[in-house]
């Protein structure tokens, strides 16, 4: 088991993890804060108030409920990023507390959610693009757009971090000043006879924000974008936490305030039956039907920005494991932009396969299993870091802790810790199950990197 340094609250050394850094940091304060921004803010914006309308408004307070939560995450991230600033954070904090079968496991939960959220986001684009340019119903068109989608973010990680970083901040801008525009210009125009009832659920109002929170997990996956890549960013011990709080709140004010306008402007019966709630938001401001294109548009940037930084992502994960030898070697090569050309190929690949399926078969049964399974498959590296940074608590030397500082630290992890549980358990006993196997498929994995590291150690 590795120790590479003491908890936040006891003042300690920052320290890099052996082998564990990429080549070269290009992200600064604002493409790293765009970075996770552009991950947390992707297509469920646009169809999130549709989704929880059924609900009623009481649907405002679990995205109040998952704000604060989400910035605890940013908070312990920052933390943690401080001890390890290194690529592949999530990996690294469990696999320095609890030793190398933790942070595969971590490693391999988190890569099987990037890879198959990926492949669904890639499919969230067509129905948009679709809007700008009808498609058709043919199968073979709808999955060439899909695959489009995927492979275009590929190709700009292949380019390299810096080209990576330039497109995120691009993407972000641009899909950012449109929505927060309707989150505030539109609330000029709400009418509050449109909210409908607190509860328009038949279940007790603790029951209808759970209900409502279930919906609403997917949209908060990204908070920790820039610890995943904090070998990219300059000065990481610093950076991470600044872009991960700024990146949460800027995406989490997006999400309050434009589903209010949303709830506001459209009518409660006619949003439960919308496909397209921000569109028709906007025909509600200005009038007409051009709201619809608008708002394809943004969409269409919104996702395809959202999958040039879910694709570097995936890709980090492994190369930090790879490089400890608990992922397979070929994911810890790194191209001459900076990124592990391995890692980002074996996610495209994943993901068409994926995407082909999808297109094969009918859209709304396995793929769908697939997508819940994200949630589950990305709460556990957050279960595992907030539980690694309770363990670096409370190993801090009595002589060295700071009593304010200890006491922020722990109540920043215990309520992360707990609200990662309730994420996992809020997602359902279906993905719970689903992501379970995929989580235990990757044991044989570990088992035989770990067998031929030893057997090589052996031999020396």
């Amino acid at each position: 088991m590795t120790t590479t340094s003491t908890p936040e609250a006891t003042e300690p050394e920052p320290t890099s993890t052996p082998g564990a850094t990429a080549p070269g940091r290009k992200f600064g304060l604002a493409a790293a804060t765009a970075l996770v921004m552009g991950n947390i803010i992707g297509g469920g914006i646009f169809t999130l108030p549709a989704a929880v309308a059924p609900y009623g408004t009481v649907s405002l307070l679990a995205f109040v409920i998952l704000s604060v939560a989400a910035v605890l995450l940013a908070l312990l991230f920052g933390r943690l990023a401080r001890r390890s600033p290194v690529t592949g954070g999530l990996y690294v904090y469990p696999r320095d507390a609890f030793g190398p079968f933790a942070g595969f496991l971590s490693a391999w939960s988190y890569w099987t959610m990037c890879w198959v959220s990926i492949a669904a986001l890639a499919v969230g684009v067509v129905g948009y693009v679709d809007v700008l340019i009808p498609l058709g119903d043919s199968k073979a068109v709808l999955a060439l757009v899909a695959l489009a989608a995927l492979w275009l973010p590929a190709a700009a990680n292949f380019a390299g971090t810096r080209y990576v970083g330039a497109v995120q901040i691009v993407s972000t801008v641009l899909k950012f000043v449109p929505l927060l525009l309707v989150a505030t210009v539109g609330l000029f125009f709400v009418d509050t006879d449109n909210f409908g009832p607190f509860n328009a659920s038949d279940e007790s109002a603790p029951g209808a924000v759970a209900g409502a929170a279930a919906l609403l997990l997917y949209s908060f996956l990204g908070v920790e974008s820039a610890a995943v890549s904090a070998g990219e960013v300059k000065d990481p011990e610093r950076t991470v936490g600044r872009a991960s709080v700024l990146g949460t709140l800027a995406s989490a004010v997006v999400y309050i305030l434009g589903t209010v306008a949303v709830f506001g402007l459209v009518p409660h019966e006619e949003l439960v039956e919308s496909g397209a709630p921000f569109a028709d938001a906007v025909n509600s401001m200005a009038g007409g039907s051009w709201g619809g294109t608008v708002i394809a548009l943004v969409a269409v940037t919104s996702i395809v920005g959202c999958l040039n930084g879910w694709v570097l992502l995936s890709a980090q994960m492994p190369y930090a494991a790879a490089r400890d030898g608990l992922f397979p070697k070929p994911f810890a090569r790194v191209g001459k932009g900076g990124v592990p050309g391995f890692g980002v190929l074996a996610t495209a690949v994943l993901g068409t396969l994926l995407i082909v399926v999808n297109y094969a078969d009918d859209p709304d049964t396995a793929f769908r299993v697939l997508v819940l399974i994200t949630t589950f498959t990305g709460c556990v590296p957050y279960l595992l870091s907030a539980a690694a940074q309770l363990y670096w608590l409370a190993r801090g030397t009595r002589e060295r802790v700071r009593p304010a500082g200890l006491a922020r630290d722990l109540i920043v992890a215990a309520l992360s810790f707990a609200f990662s549980f309730w994420l996992i358990a809020g997602a359902g006993y279906a993905a719970v199950y689903q992501g379970a196997l995929f989580l235990f498929a990757g044991i044989p994995v570990y088992v035989w990197l770990r067998g031929r590291q030893e057997g090589v150690e052996g031999e020396i």
